[in-house]
């Protein structure tokens, strides 16, 4: 269970878990339960229990197969540190993660107190990225508990933004991610809100991302801000995209990266998850 992503800030996704179960608003329209619901209904093996939280043991070593450097978005379809994980597992994916430096994983959770409760235990190498997710100012806390995990890159997705964030605590994280809900029943966000995420990243020194308007027609929205697009990253990841393989974005990806900003080459995997 590796595939290519379409995300537009990672290059491929591995999900040793999914399933998930929300826990507050940005929960309200997920994706990934959509997908599961309809991989469920498609006869998936891996989603016979739709969205219910699934241990996938046997994809634990598959990092250890991919043998050129990948940037990999750990449990897209989940949620690392969900209670119904053993914190067993949690140890063996951060083991799989120490034990291939050639990749670089990103980790994102909403479960921040559960994340600080036991990031002491955990081995933290510097190819494993953490972040917490963030979508309204009632959730910047998440921000608090991840000032405590020792990563070597500390992120932020706020996305789905559901509300303008005045008050980012940005001292030790890297980099921000924002992006707008998208699909059927998706929640508007304001160019206000957007505006004031990024002023406060450029006065700290953070690299911002912006990943979409979102909307029914996601597509159609685009992802320009202001007339540009927001590709920042945080800078280890230079070294990961260099050698990625060549598609039809690599010219794209190799003028963006020149000027910094370094957005997701393609690479092989099985169909999108």
């Amino acid at each position: 269970m590796a595939t290519t992503s379409k995300i537009e800030w990672t290059q491929l996704t591995w999900n040793p878990v999914t399933g998930c179960s929300k826990i507050s608003q940005g929960c309200k329209n997920c994706y990934a339960e959509r997908m599961a619901k309809r991989l469920q209904a498609m006869g998936m093996k891996r989603y016979r229990s739709g969205f219910g939280v699934t241990l996938h043991w046997d994809l634990l070593d598959l990092p250890f197969r991919w043998k050129s450097p990948r940037l990999v978005f750990v449990n897209s379809m989940s949620d690392l540190f969900h209670d119904g994980v053993p914190f067993e597992f949690i140890k063996r994916v951060f083991a799989t993660m120490t034990a291939s430096p050639r990749h670089t994983f990103q980790v994102l959770t909403k479960r921040s107190g559960r994340l600080r409760e036991v990031a002491a235990e955990l081995d933290w190498p510097p190819n494993v990225w953490m972040g917490v997710s963030v979508e309204d100012q009632e959730n910047v806390y998440r921000i608090e508990d991840l000032e405590h995990v020792p990563a070597a890159v500390r992120f932020l997705s706020i996305e789905p933004l559901l509300g303008p964030i005045e008050r980012l605590p940005l001292l030790g994280i890297q980099w921000v991610i924002v992006g707008g809900e998208s699909g059927p029943k998706a929640r508007p966000m304001e160019k206000e809100w957007v505006e004031s995420i990024l002023s406060q990243c450029h006065e700290a020194g953070v690299a911002f991302f912006f990943k979409q308007w979102g909307g029914v027609r996601k597509k159609r929205a685009g992802r320009v801000l202001n007339g540009k697009t927001y590709d920042e990253m945080p800078s280890p990841l230079q070294l990961l995209l260099r050698g990625s393989s060549p598609d039809k974005n690599s010219r794209r990806a190799s003028a963006l990266s020149r000027r910094g900003a370094l957005p997701e080459p393609r690479c092989d995997g099985s169909p999108s998850g």
